[in-house]
């Protein structure tokens, strides 16, 4: 990476996940009442930590640097960042909660790492207004901060405004972005019916770039664009080696399981995402899996999504409703309940996943209907997935008849 504010990449295009695949809620009981500790001092849980995992000791000297300088927002937006690192990359909200927790320390305006920082939380929560306003107000403070264009652009992909998105890729380019650029672009095209010139764009930014984790965000969304072009071992490929760089990303994982899945591979989706119970969007694949295979576990998993969802509803939490209609649909078999669950999450956030399920639903609600912004989208797009073109002309038919 040419700037040295960015990590990473891979956060600004997370977001269908922190828009759809961030899904991941507490593992709550339906009833559990919300208590407030009374002393800030008091512990609740501690997050469990994975073998050999160092990010223990990494967080243990990031609270400590930040206590060292109370006032200084630098050592707080990096224990902030490492927060929301973790949250993506294991799949747990409540690191989001701990980075919010973080800049609520510190009274406005923020600087321009911390209104990064919160727009990326904000957007996480599907607050995307906000998350543009700051990231609107970071770049005023440092018009040359790439990663606020960068989720920008992400915010633009899922919403579907295409022309916003390229504007941020032209950005990074004056920025001389070389990455960040060819990232950017690569998805704005390919979501915009250009599956081989986005796939060459990717290719060429991956072709730019030592950054592990970097590679692994490219890789994986060169994965996608693979299979949405009809290559299967190519996909199969790119994932392989996203998932031979070895590090923990739900994303990845939750794209790699669709895969197998769509290949009618469950017992493989069973095996790589053993012990991701955690993640609800990981336990929905899981559990789908599962019910494929007529495993003995299948029943408590789709009950565990269950109880997950209801405890959300609960908390106000409307994020989820892409994943709750996927398990409505597949393991619950309520085609009605999927498609009003669909057709609230279409109306906030607008990717091909987001369509996938609306169609699906539609068709299985019998009301194909309903998926009509769909349709549109795949008319005006150009999205040239075939899956998802057959399934728009089977919901067009159906309106037909």
């Amino acid at each position: 990476m040419t700037c040295p504010k960015l990590t990473s990449f891979r956060r600004s295009v997370l977001l269908p996940l922190l828009l759809s695949l961030s899904m991941v809620t507490l593992t709550l009981s339906a009833d559990a009442a919300p208590r407030r500790p009374s002393d800030d001092s008091e512990v609740l849980e501690r997050l469990p930590a994975r073998a050999g995992d160092a990010s223990a000791r990494e967080l243990v000297a990031l609270r400590a640097a930040m206590a060292a300088a109370a006032n200084d927002p630098q050592p707080a937006a990096r224990l902030a960042r490492r927060y929301f690192d973790l949250a993506m990359a294991r799949g747990d909200p409540r690191y989001v909660g701990y980075a919010e927790a973080v800049i609520g320390r510190f009274p406005e305006p923020l600087p321009a790492a911390l209104l990064t920082i919160r727009g990326m939380l904000r957007q996480y929560r599907h607050g995307f207004a906000a998350a543009l306003d700051d990231f609107a107000a970071a770049l005023a403070q440092d018009p040359e901060l790439a990663e606020a264009h960068a989720w920008r652009a992400a915010i633009s992909l899922v919403q579907a405004d295409y022309q916003a998105a390229r504007q941020e890729c032209a950005a990074l380019q004056a920025l001389d972005e070389t990455v960040l650029h060819g990232a950017c672009s690569g998805l704005a095209q390919a979501y915009g019916g250009q599956l081989d010139s986005g796939y060459d764009s990717l290719q060429q930014a991956l072709a730019s770039s030592r950054d592990p984790g970097n590679r692994l965000w490219l890789l994986t969304r060169l994965g996608e664009v693979a299979a949405w072009r009809g290559q299967p071992a190519l996909a199969e490929r790119h994932y392989r080696e996203a998932l031979a760089i070895g590090r923990d990303d739900g994303y990845l994982l939750a794209a790699w399981g669709d895969f197998l899945l769509d290949g009618g591979r469950p017992a493989e989706v069973a095996e790589q995402l053993a012990g991701w119970e955690s993640s609800d969007t990981l336990l929905l694949r899981l559990a789908e899996a599962a019910a494929l295979l007529n495993s003995p576990d299948a029943a408590r998993l789709a009950q565990a999504l269950d109880d997950r969802f209801d405890a959300a509803r609960q908390r106000g939490d409307t994020t989820h409703r892409a994943e709750e209609a996927r398990h409505a649909l597949h393991l619950r078999h309520d085609p009605q309940r999927a498609l009003r669950l669909a057709a609230e999450n279409y109306a906030v956030q607008r990717e091909p996943r987001d369509a996938r399920i609306l169609l699906e639903a539609a068709i299985a609600a019998g009301k194909p209907a309903v998926a009509q912004p769909a349709r549109d989208w795949l008319d005006s797009s150009g999205f040239a997935d075939q899956r998802l073109r057959r399934l728009g002309e089977k919901s067009a038919a159906a309106v037909q008849r």
